[in-house]
Formats: structure tokens, C-alpha cells, sequence
């Protein structure tokens, strides 16, 4: 006879309420580590979209992601002449607001030189950008359908094709427009502005700004030599991709990191006192019990085996059904919620052992129960 299947099919709508309590708390906890394992993707998601070798930046500034970074369009002539360099191709990066179809959305907008390294390497419906002008690649996140028009600045887009997975590291989509175009979105001056400056006898600025430029090596070519000529005469700031990924996961979202991280520490303390109240509580109110199966001849082990098998029943099952909560609901969350197995499998762990560590309060009362309080009135 399993005393703790007993007791719990006895109880049953009690145990039913406190499993689905405990699944949502632990299910919030799952929850976090997937939200900062999202972070880290949508940290990441852009670099690896563009899937440059080398990102060439201003120099004393570790590139466009962390920094203002700014150079004239020419620099990426220079870049493309250095031995090793197969492809290279300017970049810019612009945050802009806009109202579409009733809703507001803020929009990453990179502007990059189709046929050269900087665009979206994988499309999921349509095309490529094929005109010099008003066309533009969103990424599904914003909505956009293939053929769908918006008006950024004083021009209307055409949307042409669509991408998946492209995201800044504040989750925002990105959308991608010729190299030109990005440029005039950022420094065209709206007509009463163009008057005013001209008024004053301002000159126009020089348009031609990029924020990096992305190069592809040749795979006979070690990347760190090629970076070295580059720091060496060109006076430039180069990061190669492992450096970008470094930075925008330990300086871009650092802090957001290790709040994300303090935060599931506290929920999981949390959790333990919970579970260790809860499992106290139900030995308590079942302290007869107890005392009746040591009347007649229930060894100890018998007793910390209910109460430790209760324990862990409750934390699985609350670890399980709080998982495929979270499972189920994780592409509606506004941020990426991805969820690894080796994050799932520690948290399991972590479950299982907090759920033994809880029961010690509760094992030293049961243990400690006189069998004669049984008979008492």
C-alpha cells in the first residue's frame, strides 16, 4: 500500500489546488530563463542575419550596437581593397516610429547595398530588394504582408519580401531598404527645415554616413590578420564576429542579464519556502494520522517516506504542468521565450532538491509525533 497515493486520492481537490499553484509559480520561473535565453537570441539575431566575418567601425568605438559609430560612405572602397577581403558592403542603422494600420510600431531600419554583404541572408516569402528605391524587406514580426505599402519619412515603401528571426536586442523588427534610401530617410531635411538652414546660409551636410561596414573573408585567410591590417592603416576600429557577439552580451543587455538572473534566484527561494510551508502545513493537519500508523507498528521510515514522497510529487507535477504552460503560451509573450533542455533539465534538478531539502521541517515533526496522541480526545 502507497500511503502518500492514498492520502493524496483522499485529498484530492486540496492536492489539485495547491499542483496548480505551484505550477504557476515554478511555470514564472521556467518562464524567466527562457525570457533570458530569448535576450541573448535577440541580442544576437541581427549580427547573425547580416553573417559578416569582420565589422569595421569608427575607430575607438566598439561598433554600431554600443556605440555612435559614423564614417563616410568611402570607407568602404578602402575596406574592399585589403588582401583577403572577398565582399564588403556599408551598413547604417536608424530606430523610427511609425503608424500602420492603426497601431504604432518602432522599426530598426538598416540600409544596406543589395548584392553586397549587409541584407538579410534568408527570406521566407518574396524577394529581394531589385530597385534602387522605395522598396524595403520587413522582417514577420512587424506584421507586414508581401505587397503591403507604409510611409517612412516623406516616401511610401513598398513592402517586397519578408524575413524571420531579424530583431534588435530590445526585441523591435527590423526592416531593410537600399543603402540610399536609409540615407535619406536619416539626413533628408523635411522642406521648412531645408528652407530655414538655407536661410541662415548653412551648407548642406554630406549625406554619404555609414555606420559600419560588414566584410566577408576569404576562408584562406585568417580573419585576425586581415583585422590587423585594417587597425594598422586605416586607423579603424574592427571587431570580428565572436567580438561583436561579446559585446552586445555582456555591455548591450548586461544589466538586463543579471536582473533577468537575481530575479529567477528570488523566485526559485521563493519557491522553496512555498513548497517547504506547504508540505509543512499537510503534515501538520495530519499529525493523527501519523500518530495512528506508529500505534500500530509504522516504522519512520515508513512516515518520512510519505511525507518525502508527497514532496516530490508535488514538485514534479508542478514543474511538468508549469512547463507546458509556458511551452504552450511562449509565442504570445512580446519578447522571445526560448526554452533549452539542458535549462529545463538543471531546473528539474534544482526542483527535485529543493522539494527533498523542504521536507527536513516537516520529516522533524512527523518523527517526533507520541504514537498515544492517537487515542487522545
Amino acid at each position: 500500500m502507497n500511503l502518500a497515493f492514498r492520502d493524496m486520492r483522499h485529498k484530492l481537490g486540496r492536492f489539485v489546488v495547491t499542483w496548480l499553484g505551484l505550477s504557476l509559480l515554478l511555470g514564472v520561473v521556467v518562464t524567466m530563463a527562457g525570457i533570458y535565453r530569448g535576450m541573448i537570441a535577440d541580442a544576437l539575431a541581427l549580427p547573425v542575419s547580416i553573417d559578416a566575418d569582420l565589422w569595421v567601425v569608427q575607430g575607438g568605438t566598439n561598433g554600431p550596437f554600443a556605440e555612435i559609430s559614423r564614417m563616410p560612405g568611402a570607407t568602404r572602397e578602402m575596406i574592399a581593397r585589403i588582401h583577403g577581403i572577398v565582399m564588403a558592403g556599408a551598413v547604417t542603422f536608424q530606430p523610427v516610429q511609425i503608424d500602420h494600420a492603426g497601431r504604432r510600431l518602432k522599426l530598426e531600419v538598416v540600409g544596406f547595398e543589395p548584392g553586397r554583404p549587409g541584407g538579410p541572408v534568408n527570406l521566407t516569402a518574396g524577394r529581394g530588394i531589385t530597385r534602387s528605391h522605395y522598396e524595403l524587406i520587413a522582417d514577420r514580426k512587424t506584421g507586414f504582408a508581401v505587397g503591403d505599402r507604409l510611409e517612412l519619412g516623406r516616401d511610401v515603401y513598398t513592402v517586397v519580401g519578408l524575413t524571420q528571426g531579424s530583431v534588435t536586442a530590445s526585441a523591435d523588427p527590423v526592416v531593410y531598404m537600399t543603402l540610399q534610401d536609409a540615407q535619406d530617410l536619416q539626413f533628408d531635411l523635411s522642406p521648412p527645415e531645408a528652407r530655414r538652414e538655407t536661410a541662415r546660409g548653412a551648407e548642406r551636410a554630406d549625406t554619404d554616413i555609414v555606420n559600419a561596414v560588414v566584410a566577408r573573408i576569404s576562408p584562406n585567410i585568417p580573419v585576425e590578420a586581415v583585422a590587423a591590417d585594417v587597425r594598422r592603416w586605416k586607423h579603424l576600429s574592427v571587431l570580428s564576429e565572436a567580438e561583436q557577439e561579446a559585446i552586445l552580451t555582456s555591455v548591450v543587455i548586461e544589466h538586463a542579464r543579471h536582473q533577468l538572473g537575481l530575479f529567477m534566484g528570488v523566485l526559485t527561494v521563493v519557491s522553496a519556502v512555498i513548497i517547504a510551508l506547504i508540505i509543512y502545513t499537510l503534515t501538520m493537519d495530519k499529525l493523527r494520522e501519523i500518530a495512528t500508523l506508529k500505534l500500530i507498528g509504522a516504522s519512520d521510515r515508513t512516515i518520512i517516506g510519505l511525507i518525502v514522497q508527497q514532496a516530490l510529487l508535488m514538485g514534479v507535477v508542478g514543474f511538468a504542468v508549469g512547463t507546458a504552460l509556458v511551452w504552450s503560451a511562449k509565442d504570445r509573450f512580446p519578447r522571445r521565450v526560448v526554452l533549452e533542455s539542458t535549462d529545463l533539465g538543471i531546473l528539474f534538478g534544482v526542483v527535485v532538491v529543493v522539494c527533498l531539502l523542504a521536507t527536513a521541517l516537516a520529516v522533524r515533526v512527523a518523527v517526533r509525533v507520541d504514537p498515544a496522541r492517537a487515542l487522545a480526545g
